[in-house]
């Protein structure tokens, strides 16, 4: 006999595709979850815009039949709503005790829920439950994109030597970096990259690079900004906690390659705007008002790389960098429809967006433009996203092999002892 899925709201707000993901069971919705998705159908978010294709999608389903009696899915299965004898409280209180009345029948049944506390209930009920993941992606902490590997002194000595060598004991992907390290002499040591066909390690060239006053202050940073200066790499993803440096970098490398390389016409650096897209109306003055104290941390990274390109013999930077057309900070709800080309182009905090929003950004990336993608999974503002679930780490997992790409996890905080002391102990 098929299982029977409850679907939550939550489900269809993260992904509007989801009812035909289950193959051959019978996918139930509440018809709270129905009105609950309603309320959302005139959000801008992307919250809103999965809502109405949910909404659209259930009604192509009722022209092939009646949903409360059950309509046939192409994967094999049935899609029904489920109007009980009463209205229940709220959406999870229906997925709840639908789930329950069908145990009692002893008919197999499985909530999937995003909601944490709800798959707490359910489990403490004796009902199934799962989290909804479409293939969830990579641990960031354990796919680093670089590797510290104990090789003989002859192959250290190769590759100080300018020459290129293979390490067998690790799995190299394309643009990986490693630090060969002779296991009898630690000082006997050399960083390296791998080649875009994932084969061959080479010397890393031009280590001790500086843009725009900013330098790599460990070996995780010289890392990021070789990828982020590399024209062969087209996107760069960066993860970390708190003050490793993955926006100032990021930052800091775009600036360089606008005004000192021009390489590009225009810094773009977008960020999710999840913790002010309700309260963004009642704040005082125009959408530019608005955003600041949202965008405020971009501007913090634009005065500190400022700061430290005056200090340098030949300034990179204009005096009014800040009011400059070669950069523009933008929310990332403009990003929809656009078509970016020659931009170097960052997007922040994307921990708290979903796979699709992170689709959306990065096919708007146009000939000649690069992306970066920044943001530390472990801090999450999105009801709807979670460690593993998120656009950050959906991103990392799909291109870790491509060469087009290369990821590098941050780890360890250069803000301040101070602020590095708290990340560790709070």
């Amino acid at each position: 006999m098929p299982t029977s899925i409850v679907l939550d709201t939550n489900v269809l707000l993260y992904d509007p595709d989801a009812i035909f993901q289950f193959g051959d069971a019978t996918v139930l919705i509440p018809m709270e979850v129905i009105e609950e998705i309603d309320r959302f159908k005139h959000d801008t978010t992307e919250s809103g815009r999965n809502s109405r294709r949910a909404a659209r999608a259930l009604d192509e389903l009722r022209v092939a039949g009646s949903l409360g009696e059950g309509v046939a899915l192409e994967s094999g299965g049935r899609l029904r709503v489920v109007h009980g004898p009463r209205h229940w409280r709220n959406a999870g209180d229906s997925v709840l005790q639908i789930a329950r009345e069908m145990l009692e029948r002893d008919e197999p049944v499985v909530v999937v829920s995003k909601n944490v506390n709800l798959r707490i209930k359910a489990d403490t009920l004796g009902i199934e439950v799962r989290d909804y993941e479409d293939n969830p992606g990579s641990d960031t902490d354990e796919y680093q994109g670089w590797h510290e590997i104990e090789a003989e002194p002859n192959v250290v000595a190769a590759l100080r030597g300018g020459h290129g060598v293979r390490p067998t004991s690790v799995r190299l992907l394309p643009h990986e970096y490693v630090m060969l390290r002779d296991p009898a002499d630690s000082r006997h040591a050399c960083a390296g990259k791998v080649d875009a066909q994932g084969g061959m390690v080479w010397p890393l060239i031009g280590s001790t690079r500086t843009v725009c006053g900013i330098r790599g202050v460990n070996l995780q940073q010289t890392f990021a900004i070789d990828a982020l200066l590399d024209d062969s790499v087209r996107l760069v993803t960066l993860a970390g906690k708190a003050g490793t440096g993955k926006t100032l970098l990021a930052i800091a490398a775009g600036l360089h390659q606008v005004f000192a390389d021009n390489k590009f016409h225009r810094l773009l650096v977008f960020r999710p705007t999840i913790a002010v897209s309700r309260d963004l109306g009642y704040l005082p003055g125009g959408l530019d008002d608005k955003m600041r104290p949202w965008m405020q941390p971009v501007y913090d990274a634009i005065e500190l790389i400022r700061s430290e390109d005056r200090k340098q013999p030949s300034r990179i930077l204009p005096n009014d960098i800040r009011e400059c057309d070669e950069i523009r900070v933008e929310p990332l709800t403009y990003i929809r429809g656009r078509s970016i080309p020659n931009q170097f182009i960052i997007i922040d905090e994307a921990q708290n967006l979903t796979p699709l929003e992170v689709k959306t950004a990065i096919t708007r990336v146009g000939a000649g433009s690069k992306i970066v993608v920044t943001g530390d999974p472990h801090q999450i503002d999105n009801p709807y996203v979670d460690f593993h679930s998120n656009g950050l780490i959906a991103l990392v997992d799909r291109f870790r092999e491509s060469r087009l790409s290369a990821h590098i996890t941050l780890v360890k905080g250069e803000r301040s002892e101070l602020a590095e002391t708290a990340a560790n102990l709070l």
